[in-house]
């Protein structure tokens, strides 16, 4: 089994001059989750090479046994640091995607057209496609097969508008995730923040938040034969 890891390459916070990108449980959880289970996984970013990490996600306050591994792990490490430019990735060479959060993604990967043509390829290759916390704004462009938002009528969570609130980012962030998923006839539903919440609707998996990570990356691995 291959899945592609696809993380943000943007790392400013809006105008703020704080650094944001991805959030490191978000990575770490659902690669170990993959990779224990006997999946060959592949990192990719817009820009390739280091993909810029969130700092607060690296405070101790956000570790967790994955967080301690990843430290520990300087294969991994390296294997992160020289991850492959997105625009070289096919869907044909993957059996399925997943896109870890943070702020990052608000910024590039909502935007990139070379990441919209991706998951739309893995979608009609009918193979599975995963984002948690902030990393369902990978879906806002994208488009189903009937060329309506691949997110409309489906099941879908993401970092929420209380959520987004309680980090007091809301006046920061390009868009809100919870209401762009709305405008687009998602059928959004969240569980109490903080806690692990994800959804399954078809080939469509999304989890709420940080502690999504695992449950996210159990799920992907579920759908698979």
């Amino acid at each position: 089994m291959k899945v592609l890891i696809v993380l943000t390459s943007h790392d400013q916070l809006g105008n703020t001059g704080h650094k944001t990108g991805f959030w490191v449980e978000e990575f770490a959880a659902p690669y170990y989750v993959l990779a224990d289970a006997g999946a060959e996984v592949t990192l990719a970013s817009p820009k390739g090479g280091q993909p810029p990490i969130d700092p607060k996600s690296e405070l101790p306050e956000f570790q967790t046994e994955a967080t301690n591994r990843f430290k520990r792990d300087e294969a991994l490490q390296q294997k992160l640091a020289h991850t492959m430019k997105l625009a070289d990735a096919e869907a044909s060479d993957y059996d399925a995607v997943f896109y870890p959060g943070g702020h990052g993604p608000l910024w590039d990967l909502a935007n990139d057209p070379n990441s919209v043509t991706l998951i739309e390829n893995f979608y009609q290759q009918h193979k599975p496609v995963a984002f948690v916390c902030h990393a369902p704004a990978a879906l806002l462009k994208v488009k189903g097969p009937d060329g309506q938002s691949l997110v409309k009528g489906k099941e879908v969570t993401g970092f929420s508008n209380t959520e987004e609130e309680a980090v007091q980012l809301t006046h920061v962030v390009p868009f809100l995730l919870e209401d762009e998923l709305k405008k687009l006839g998602g059928i959004y539903s969240k569980g109490n923040d903080w806690h692990s919440y994800a959804l399954k609707d078809g080939l469509l998996i999304t989890g709420q938040n940080p502690g999504s990570s695992t449950a996210v990356a159990q799920i992907l691995m579920e759908t698979f034969p």
